[in-house]
């Protein structure tokens, strides 16, 4: 701590002192790019809200349990852009390097206009904040409260965002209501850069750590796990009354996250498959305990636990680049007023 001019500095002297592999150089290249991209499709949240508003002619939910149900769902969103706004200004402020300091300051950015964006969609809908549910509000709080910048960018950028991705698509292709629906392109334009974050910067970090400090970020994974599930059971009465099946959430939530975790294992030279398989089997199990597939919905106990045993013991489990890259591809406008086309690969 500095006194009358004297002693420490917060200012990091030695972000530009850091020894870098190729590698690990093409990742945070790729990181200043997110940056400097989110500055050339940035919207402007105020005119992109008024204009779809007045393309549809307001907002129109004619069934009011199925109102009450996008108010719920997004709530959580609501309150989980302000703990990403809050995540990524904490990154911005510890993160060292140049480039990974630029794209989680970019990030803030965004998530500042999601936040007053999505306010004002829920207020023109009658909603009136509220305190959230104990499991969505647990998983926020893991991530706002842990000082481990690697565990804020497992939850955050590469859990929780990717959570986030699938109701946007899920809701966007259902087309539950017309302006949410083409709102979320923006959204998820934005939170796929996000993404492209924590991809690209924990392998550096998981470079740094031992098999203990490796399998301890395992554990707080599966503790931000267990909150999710809580989270996805309490919205599956919403859930259901907007047409979505919260077992069809989880599974493609979870082959999102493992697009990302993969890349980001592969990059720190970890096998994914050999430190995450108990994990990804655990929730497997979980799955089918807490969301029964329509095979054993209606089935007693037996089997269910008979179904949960079987997804434990899979293995393999297949994913796919494209399960991340489609959000880049929305054609949206942004606040220079031209067309942003779709994003290639980060």
């Amino acid at each position: 701590m500095a006194w009358a001019g004297f002693g420490g500095t917060l200012l990091r002297y030695d972000m530009f002192d850091i020894d870098r592999e190729a590698e690990e150089a093409r990742r945070l290249l790729k990181c200043e790019r997110i940056y400097h991209r989110g500055q050339v499709v940035a919207w402007d949240g105020k005119e992109v809200l008024t204009s779809l508003i007045e393309k549809h002619g307001g907002i129109h939910i004619a069934d009011p349990a199925r109102a009450e149900a996008v108010k719920r769902v997004f709530a959580i969103i609501l309150w989980g852009e302000l703990a990403a706004w809050k995540i990524s200004a904490q990154l911005a402020d510890r993160l060292v390097p140049l480039e990974a300091k630029m794209a989680a300051t970019a990030q803030a950015h965004d998530e500042a206009r999601h936040f007053y964006v999505m306010h004002e969609y829920l207020r023109q809908l009658g909603y009136l904040p509220v305190k959230l549910d104990r499991g969505p509000q647990a998983l926020l709080d893991l991530v706002l409260e842990t000082d481990n910048l690697a565990y804020k960018l497992l939850g955050m950028q590469l859990m929780i965002e990717t959570l986030a991705l699938t109701i946007f698509q899920t809701v966007r292709e259902l087309e539950v209501e017309p302006v949410l629906a083409e709102l979320m392109k923006y959204y998820e334009r934005d939170e796929a850069r996000h993404v492209g974050l924590g991809m690209q910067y924990l392998p550096s970090m998981m470079k740094e750590m031992n098999r203990r400090e490796i399998s301890a970020m395992i554990t707080f994974q599966c503790r931000l796990l267990f909150w999710a599930l809580w989270e996805n059971k309490v919205l599956e009465p919403d859930f259901r009354r907007l047409g979505i099946d919260p077992r069809d959430i989880l599974e493609r939530g979870r082959k999102k996250q493992l697009v990302a975790l993969d890349a980001a294992f592969s990059a720190a030279g970890l096998s994914f498959a050999g430190e995450q398989n108990l994990v990804v089997r655990a929730l497997n199990g979980a799955i089918e305990l807490a969301f029964p597939s329509a095979e054993t919905r209606d089935a007693g106990l037996l089997a269910k636990l008979g179904a949960a045993w079987t997804a434990f013991r899979a293995r393999e489990v297949e994913v796919s680049p494209e399960e991340l890259d489609l959000h880049a591809r929305h054609a949206i406008r942004t606040a220079r007023g031209e067309v942003a086309a779709a994003d290639g690969n980060a």
